[in-house]
């Protein structure tokens, strides 16, 4: 496949790109700064520098691809205005130019942050009513509730993926995220997904033909409890966050569909697997 992607210096398309490259599809690279994808480069990625706001900067890079993988978003470490300019106003933008290239299939990587708390005694379904606390899944949100609105309206080929707390590959996105989880009461479970699942589910999205329009959940099969993070990473639990009240579904989510319709299997079921096959 043809693909141009976008995110790909962050966590999740810094390993997405290079397992791309290996099977031997096309990959296009939008960057801000062509210097910090050189590695990816010599690869055998193509860069194209530019600035997701300003569509002249890459249209033409548009042309021929088989589908957009859209990974960029603001997270953390920038206030609420940016973070909703880089995720919703970027991610129109993008979709409008990938409409005008006649790109058929537009994969957008949302969150299961977008859930909320509060509302069921299950996991988390995709046709779940939104219902996000904070600014990054606002964002998200919107940025859905956008793309949806252009397949419908124009014929996107959106495909929607609520990624879950991701890890492994050397991602140390489990040691930054010690410190919040010293602070979560140790029986909440959530899910997660290894690298190595969430660059499936991605392909999945981008190679299925007739899931226009649809959104994904994306997890392992076994949502795992702080307090077994905690303890495999040989941190205290306080006896503050023993008491902090909780929803035991937050942050879990049901992976029924995706399963169903894209026939993903995790490679790393659960975050045991992963670490027993030295893939964290």
């Amino acid at each position: 496949m043809n693909l141009f992607v976008t995110g790909t210096t962050g966590k999740v398309g810094s390993r997405f790109v290079p397992r791309m490259l290996q099977r031997g599809h096309h990959v296009k690279l939008l960057v801000r700064d062509a210097a910090k994808a050189d590695w990816l480069q010599r690869q055998g990625a193509d860069v194209v520098e530019g600035d997701l706001l300003q569509p002249d900067s890459y249209a033409d890079a548009l042309r021929g691809t088989d589908a957009v993988v859209h990974l960029a978003a603001q997270f953390r470490g920038v206030d609420e205005h940016t973070t909703r300019i880089s995720n919703i106003d970027g991610s129109i933008a993008l979709a409008r130019a990938a409409l005008m290239a006649e790109v058929p299939r537009f994969v957008f990587s949302s969150t299961n942050h977008v859930y909320g708390s509060g509302q069921h005694s299950r996991p988390n379904r995709e046709d779940d009513e939104p219902r996000p606390a904070f600014p990054y899944p606002q964002s998200k949100v919107e940025a859905e509730a956008a793309l949806l609105r252009l397949h419908r309206e124009q014929g996107l080929g959106v495909r929607i993926l609520r990624l879950p707390f991701v890890y492994g590959d050397g991602d140390p996105h489990i040691a930054e995220f010690l410190p919040i989880l010293r602070n979560w009461n140790p029986a909440k479970r959530f899910s997660m997904a290894h690298h190595a699942d969430v660059s499936q589910a991605l392909m999945l999205a981008a190679s299925t033909p007739g899931i226009d329009g649809r959104i994904y959940n994306v997890g392992d099969d076994a949502p795992i409890s702080v307090s077994e993070l905690l303890q495999l990473y040989h941190s205290d639990i306080s006896c503050e966050a023993l008491q902090q009240d909780f929803d035991p579904w937050d942050m879990v989510v049901d992976t029924t569909r995706i399963r169903d319709e894209l026939h993903y299997r995790p490679i790393y079921p659960s975050f045991y697997s992963a670490r027993d096959a030295g893939a964290i």
